[in-house]
């Protein structure tokens, strides 16, 4: 796998898509941080990283959030930057999704953040995903 963020988006784009309740995405301290991101933003209901019996590698289990209703908390979810295109901003430039009712995540030189986070601090980075 070339791009394991993109396959932790698409797994989960997929399993709101198919209403699912949980997902289970291969486990990385990066993916970790995103799911805390995404569950600090209120997208998700929760995130665990377990290491299931019989297994080797630990697995990260997304506890995915509806509304009242059953609408989708999660209507867009899009990687930026890839392998092939990375996309950077400086501080000035992180930009806002849907006019500031999404979320942006980036890698910045302090870890990973929003971009609502990202220009409080002052820091510019590589764009992640936005969502929305």
């Amino acid at each position: 796998m070339t791009d394991p963020i993109a396959d932790m988006l698409t797994r989960i784009r997929n399993a709101v898509h198919a209403r699912h309740q949980r997902v289970e995405i291969p486990a990385s301290n990066f993916k970790a941080e995103i799911a805390k991101i995404l569950e600090r933003e209120g997208y998700i209901q929760g995130f665990d990283v377990v290491t299931p019996e019989g297994q080797l590698q630990a697995v990260i289990r997304i506890a995915l959030k509806y509304g009242p209703r059953g609408e989708n908390v999660i209507s867009g979810l899009e990687r930026v930057s890839r392998p092939g295109r990375r996309v950077y901003f400086g501080r000035d430039d992180v930009p806002r999704v849907m006019g500031g009712l999404g979320t942006s995540i980036l890698t910045t030189s302090r870890g990973v953040m929003t971009g609502q986070d990202a220009v409080k601090a002052g820091v510019g980075g590589e764009v992640l995903c936005n969502i929305w």
